[in-house]
């Protein structure tokens, strides 16, 4: 006999597509917001950057599902502490071959070093935690495979670093690589390190004029007017 409105299981359906719609809903708002700030100029993308945040941080604490769901747990952090010593090795040949080929840019001292990159070393971790922490899981909810769920969230991370296509491709294979690893490890820490190693070894490597200083969307596009000398023709 056909389910009806009043029994369980259709009770459970319609429990199950409104989970799915939240779930969605807190996917795109987040994201597009996020999109917002990376293609909207200035002044107005530091107050996108603020609502972005916010909805992230108030979507998390409604359906917060605790910090070992997040990944921000001990467990298996040694097991998986190998992730970040292969990006060394990965950053450690990018580091040699920019010095073969003359691209190597290394502040001089550990000092400016620091200087340079901590902040970005940050927000790799942020954004670590925004794809596997909040994006990915609720992909889990709504999709069928592990696989599909991991997949679609490495797309959506490399779309928010569009035009870059440096950015974009590593951030591409790198995003799939640490779902799948997020998925095998449930550890967030030695992903978001490995994250800001590769960052910074991109940083160090490639010349601010070919990845435009590793900006992305409106910020991209506009490299070439902001770093133009004076004088110079307009394209």
């Amino acid at each position: 006999m056909e389910a009806g409105r009043g029994s369980p299981s259709g009770r459970e359906n319609r429990a199950a597509a409104r989970g799915k719609r939240r779930n969605l809903v807190e996917l795109a708002i987040p994201y597009a917001l996020i999109l917002a700030v990376c293609w909207t100029p200035r002044p107005w993308q530091r107050f996108l950057w603020l609502v972005a945040a916010a909805s992230v941080v108030v979507v998390t604490a409604i359906s917060f599902d605790g910090l070992e769901a997040m990944g921000l747990r001990r467990a298996n952090f040694f097991r998986s502490l190998w992730v970040v010593g292969a990006a060394f090795v990965a950053a450690a040949a990018a580091v040699l071959a920019a010095a073969w080929l003359h691209t190597l840019h290394i502040p001089n001292t550990p000092f400016l070093f620091l200087k340079t990159y901590w902040a970005y070393a940050l927000w790799a971790c942020v954004q670590q935690f925004l794809l596997l922490g909040f994006f990915l899981p609720r992909l889990l909810r709504l999709l069928p495979g592990a696989s599909s769920a991991a997949a679609v969230a490495a797309v959506i991370f490399a779309a928010a670093h569009l035009p870059s296509p440096i950015l974009t491709s590593v951030t591409l294979l790198w995003g799939f690589a640490a779902c799948l690893l997020f998925l095998r490890y449930r550890n967030l820490y030695p992903l978001a390190l490995a994250h800001a190693i590769f960052g910074i070894a991109i940083g160090i490597t490639v010349p601010g004029p070919v990845d435009h200083n590793m900006r992305v969307g409106l910020g991209y596009l506009t490299y070439g007017h902001q770093h133009r000398p004076a004088g110079s023709p307009q394209p």
